[in-house]
């Protein structure tokens, strides 16, 4: 690691835990390079990334530490830069993170100085260990507090964690607004079949309510087709035709059946769930995507993806700013709140079926 000034570790090793299964070791400021792409899913421009991570020694105040990563728009005011240092600096506390890594991808040295002299002051005042602190241009790297470095050149090609994030099926966008690009479907003529199909259900609901009928009942049996639908598709992974598309489209759009969707995702299907409503959110018409965009944030947060979460709340927000699983989200994943708090609903709770007494599994 480079010396500098700060209290930067000499560590020989720290991990990185991205969700229950993967854990990264990091050894180098090229492993620090190399992680970000895999753990927030595009190349940052003009960002803050902080990491935290776990090592054999006892870091940190008492009680249970978890690794997260958060990336945020490189503040360049001093008004900004305080804020942004100030909440970065909350979201270590709050996760008793006692050992970190600080990335500033920019070309603009004197914002990377500065906001690093804030972080950094800060953390050390607050007992957190930091391993190394660097500014990050295209193909190379520069210690922060050392403007005459002429910087390492870095290629991730072909690092290890690039050949794991391959392996895993894990797409890496080249910047965030490619990721949000990939919420956006590409594909007219299946985007009409949807959308006549979800038009066909709104009509007969509405044709319903005007015959006078009660419409509760209805949507129970609407909720459990929902229900097996899901369950269905977490075995068999296959794409909805257009017909199921819009019918789980138009049931989503209801709160209380949007629940039932909400309580079949677990830490454990949570990515083929994130597969699921990005595909719908991709092929929804633009009044109903509202419900499919909650829940694919909802299911990147629980599959650790907090970018795509960000990304999938952009699109909620478009039909809906006040949605409310929207806003739940937003919370968790500003909060930096870990998926490992989420405890899956029971269906014996949920509205739409102790409505009609009726129970299910």
């Amino acid at each position: 690691m480079h010396s500098r000034r700060w209290r930067v570790l000499q560590l020989s090793a720290a991990a990185l835990t991205v969700n229950p299964m993967t854990s990264f070791t990091v050894r180098t400021p090229v492993d620090l390079l190399a992680l970000v792409p895999y753990v927030i899913g595009f190349h940052p421009e003009d960002s803050v990334v902080l990491l935290t991570f776990s090592d054999d020694r006892p870091v940190g105040p008492p009680g249970r530490a978890e690794t997260f990563h958060a990336r945020i728009d490189l503040p360049v005011t001093e008004h900004e830069q305080r804020q942004v240092a100030r909440l970065l600096r909350d979201v270590v506390a709050r996760h008793r993170a006692g050992l970190i890594g600080l990335l500033l991808y920019t070309d603009d040295v004197e914002a990377a100085q500065s906001f690093a002299s804030l972080m950094v002051g800060g953390l050390v005042r607050d007992c957190v260990d930091i391993i190394d602190v660097v500014r990050v241009e295209q193909d190379r790297f520069y210690p922060v507090d050392d403007p005459e470095d002429p910087g390492t050149p870095y290629d991730l090609r072909g690092h290890a964690f690039t050949a794991e994030a391959v392996l895993d099926g894990r797409v890496v966008h080249e910047n965030r607004v490619a990721l949000a690009d990939s919420l956006v479907g590409t594909d007219p003529e299946d985007a009409l079949l949807v959308a006549e199909a979800a038009s066909n259900l709104v009509d007969h609901l509405i044709e319903v309510g005007q015959r006078g009928a009660v419409l509760a009942p209805e949507l129970a049996e609407h909720a459990r087709w929902l229900q097996d639908r899901i369950r269905t598709h977490l075995h068999d992974r296959a794409r909805l035709d257009p017909g199921d598309a819009g019918r789980l489209l138009v049931l989503t759009s209801f709160d209380a059946l949007r629940e039932v969707a909400w309580a079949e995702m677990t830490r454990t299907n949570a990515t083929v769930h994130v597969e699921l409503w990005r595909d719908l959110v991709r092929r929804a018409p633009h009044d109903l995507r509202s419900g499919a965009a909650g829940l694919l944030a909802f299911a990147a947060w629980l599959a650790g993806d907090g970018a795509l979460a960000w990304c999938a709340l952009d699109r909620c927000f478009e039909g809906d700013p006040d949605d409310r699983l929207g806003q739940h989200v937003a919370a968790l994943v500003e909060s930096a709140t870990p998926p490992s708090v989420w405890a899956p609903m029971e269906t014996s709770s949920l509205r739409i079926f102790s409505a009609t007494g009726e129970r299910t599994g």
